[in-house]
């Protein structure tokens, strides 16, 4: 697969197979996703692999915050306090289209929390990634993991993998850092899902629109 196909076909995959993923392809993975560009080559990220008991016990400690109705306290903010457009919209029809997918009617609550809550299982892939930063590192740094992370996903599809990049693992980063015995001086980004998609599953078949090169692009010559 060439890098160009590779970055039309990556998607967020939300179901995976039953299927482990050895150690070998993981390192082989971040391998090659180590070669991301960072400002004066500072390399910013920290990678936790979390598989088996210690991914089930993440899960669980985060669907129970989630549950028990817990404000989320994540490191900083993912999305803006007030939506306005066109990301407004383009959330929305993101959200629409993924219930969709799903076959889940806008009314049915318990249906959508359901599929929700799939986000703190890593959606049953066997694996799970969690991206650090230290705190130090200012918004430069943030742009540099954000390519680490981009060629991290590309690179598993050139092994055969999907991912689904999750900010909600990151909603309560206090209870990840302290499962994975991570300093609190290293702000956890996100998570991913990683593992063999299914290909079968409905939730895998839809794709969200992109804009036309013409609607985020100005030229002056």
């Amino acid at each position: 697969m060439d890098v160009l196909e590779a970055i039309r076909r990556r998607a967020s995959t939300r179901a995976y197979l039953d299927k482990p993923v050895d150690r070998a392809t993981v390192e082989a993975i971040l391998e090659t996703a180590r070669w991301a560009p960072s400002g004066t080559n500072a390399q910013p990220w920290q990678v936790v692999v979390v598989t088996g008991e210690t991914k089930r016990k993440i899960s669980a400690a985060l669907l129970a915050e989630r549950q028990a109705g817990r404000p989320e306290n994540p490191d900083y903010s993912y999305y803006p306090k007030h939506w306005v457009e066109p990301y407004k919209s383009r959330r929305v029809a993101c959200g629409l289209a993924l219930y969709q997918a799903m076959k889940i009617g806008r009314e049915d609550k318990d249906a959508r929390l359901k599929a929700w809550n799939n986000n703190y299982s890593f959606f049953g892939a066997p694996v799970g990634l969690l991206f650090f930063l230290d705190r130090v590192m200012e918004k430069g740094s943030w742009i540099d993991m954000g390519m680490f992370i981009e060629n991290v996903m590309l690179a598993a599809l050139g092994h055969g993998l999907a991912t689904c990049p999750q900010a909600a693992l990151a909603e309560y980063p206090d209870i990840v850092r302290n499962i994975v015995n991570v300093p609190d001086t290293r702000a956890l980004v996100c998570g991913m899902a990683l593992g063999y998609p299914d290909a079968d599953a409905p939730v895998n078949n839809y794709r969200t629109a992109r804009e036309p090169v013409a609607g985020f692009t100005a030229w002056h010559e």
